[in-house]
């Protein structure tokens, strides 16, 4: 699933290229991909996009008529730019914006249609949709600490929790434990505060590197291969293959639709986690789909 890197990769793409441009038209192929009734969809077609926001995981459109369109890509939607009025042919393909330049094509893989379109009234109703999730850029270390302790939740649960923090999800989380060598089961109630500085600062460096490099990639060209699976990371779908730090063979814990990578050696003091620990830990308490994590909203 895109997460805040790969989000910001997207808006710094379609910045030069949708901002200020006419949206001629929106053709949706994919019929479950509308998740609003009203305004109608074709409300937005020939008004110009004056506004681009990440909004946790998702990408809104503010249109000079104080229209937004939402996007969220969830875990298999994909954008790609393609020439001028571009062909919706083949079931993967969902839906077209049409400017001028070029054509903002999503595209979904897999049989499951988990992406969703959404068109509201003002920026208010827009912001419904928000998970309510912190800026983890706009916080200080006591605040950050005071979010991820509002209960005693497993490092892995309370970075990934939309509600608490904003974009980060299942890769970035594995990254930013690993980078601040510690165990995705380890218990907010339970912190150091120098492991409580670690992390404030894993977290806010790893998002920053990755956002610097997805960014630069998108300066060159537009983001056509988004994945959570990159070489060049650490551990994050590294299972069995060597740690970048120690060498140590990367292990994994799967639990309901999650993996999370670690080192043993870098994070967890050379013990190997059973998938049983962290569902037993997480029981009740961890959304058993990445749908169900999705839908979170702070209360």
């Amino acid at each position: 699933m895109p997460e805040l890197p790969d989000i910001a990769a997207y808006l710094h793409a379609l910045e030069p290229r949708v901002m200020g441009q006419r949206l001629q038209h929106l053709r949706v192929a994919g019929i479950s991909l509308l998740r609003t009734a009203t305004p109608p969809i074709s409300a937005v077609e020939g008004h110009t996009v004056v506004a681009l926001r990440r909004i946790g995981k998702r990408i809104a459109f503010g249109f000079d008529n104080g229209l937004w369109l939402v996007l969220h890509l969830m875990i298999a939607g994909r954008l790609h730019w393609r020439p001028a009025d571009a062909k919706l042919g083949g079931r993967n393909n969902l839906a077209a914006f049409d400017f001028a330049e070029g054509s903002l094509v999503l595209t979904e893989a897999g049989s499951k249609r988990r992406a969703a379109l959404y068109v509201f009234d003002n920026e208010e109703a827009m912001l419904t949709i928000d998970p309510g999730g912190i800026d983890v850029f706009s916080i200080s270390l006591d605040r950050f600490r005071a979010a991820l302790m509002q209960e005693n939740r497993t490092l892995k649960h309370a970075l990934t929790d939309p509600r608490i923090l904003s974009g980060i999800g299942n890769a970035y989380s594995d990254e930013i434990l690993h980078s601040a060598q510690l165990s995705p089961i380890a218990q907010t109630h339970k912190l150091t505060q120098e492991q409580w500085q670690r992390l404030y600062k894993s977290t806010r460096e790893t998002l920053q590197l990755w956002i610097d490099r997805l960014t630069a990639e998108a300066d060159d060209a537009f983001p056509e291969k988004v994945t959570a699976f990159r070489p060049d990371m650490a551990v994050h779908g590294r299972f069995n293959q060597p740690c970048p730090i120690c060498g140590e063979t990367i292990q994994r814990i799967r639990y309901a639709d999650n993996e999370t990578n670690y080192c043993a050696r870098c994070q967890t003091e050379g013990k190997v986690l059973a998938d049983r620990s962290l569902s037993r830990l997480l029981k009740g308490d961890w959304p058993r789909t990445l749908d169900e994590l999705e839908a979170l909203k702070r209360r």
